[in-house]
């Protein structure tokens, strides 16, 4: 594993004061969240040991969605470069490695890498490099492919479609989800919005892809984008969709 998370040229680090601009402040509350408040959290949500029902259905849509993301890239990834964006404890890493790919599994939080690590089986440990920090740097190269499941789901518009139009420009496909805009999660949404920011965990922000791939057309540099499967498992809503040339 990186000991030592490197940034974009002018990027702001992980604890990234109030002021700062609107990606930047949000990683830095997804980093707080997931490496100090969440660690166990997802240890165990994202493991075989029991959870409650409410877990249950998220870790049974978690793995239906990636399932449905694996289904758009090739059986055999012998010899691709992929970016497993915001790899978590690593149970995406892990199905990249055993299809053959030599996988950079990049996350905000060295806590979860620790996880993802310690959980890589053997014959799949020669295939990942395991990197602290933010998905969005350059230096860390270019990619086959890119897969940010449930990573950026915390971006609103803009700052979403700006991630993608960097992530694309360094990878033949970019494979993605978002929180679908449906009137539930709106409300919800809505509802989060009241709680003061330093008592609620990051909030998903709801996107539409007729919106998103609008705001994708003005960005720096334009992509487009295609919708794959919904996934809707109890407490677990997502869309999977896919930026390309």
């Amino acid at each position: 594993m990186a000991g030592t998370p490197t940034y974009p040229a002018g990027a702001l680090p992980l604890d990234a004061p109030p002021e700062a601009p609107g990606y930047a402040r949000t990683r830095a509350r997804v980093h707080d969240y997931f490496d100090r408040s969440a660690t166990r959290t997802w240890e165990r949500l994202t493991s075989d040991a029991p959870v409650s029902r409410i877990r249950q259905t998220v870790r049974s849509g978690r793995d239906a969605m990636r399932a449905a993301l694996l289904a758009q890239m090739p059986d055999d990834l012998t010899g691709a470069r992929v970016l497993d964006a915001g790899c978590g404890a690593g149970p995406f890493t892990v199905e990249l490695a055993r299809r053959g790919a030599e996988v950079v599994a990049c996350d905000l939080s060295p806590e979860l890498l620790k996880i993802a690590a310690a959980r890589l089986p053997e014959a799949c440990a020669g295939r990942v490099r395991f990197v602290a920090g933010d998905m969005l740097d350059p230096g860390l190269g270019r990619f086959d492919h890119v897969v940010a499941m449930d990573s950026l789901i915390y971006y609103r518009e803009d700052d979403l479609a700006r991630a993608l139009s960097g992530l694309s420009r360094r990878a033949g496909q970019v494979l993605f989800t978002v929180a679908p805009r449906t009137p539930l999660l709106m409300a919800m949404w809505q509802l989060g919005q009241l709680f003061p920011r330093a008592d609620r965990a990051p909030l998903m922000v709801p996107h539409t892809p007729a919106r998103l791939a609008a705001a994708l057309r003005f960005a720096d540099r334009p992509a487009r984008l295609r919708v794959h499967d919904r996934v809707n498992s109890g407490f677990y809503i997502s869309q999977a969709l896919e930026v390309g040339r």
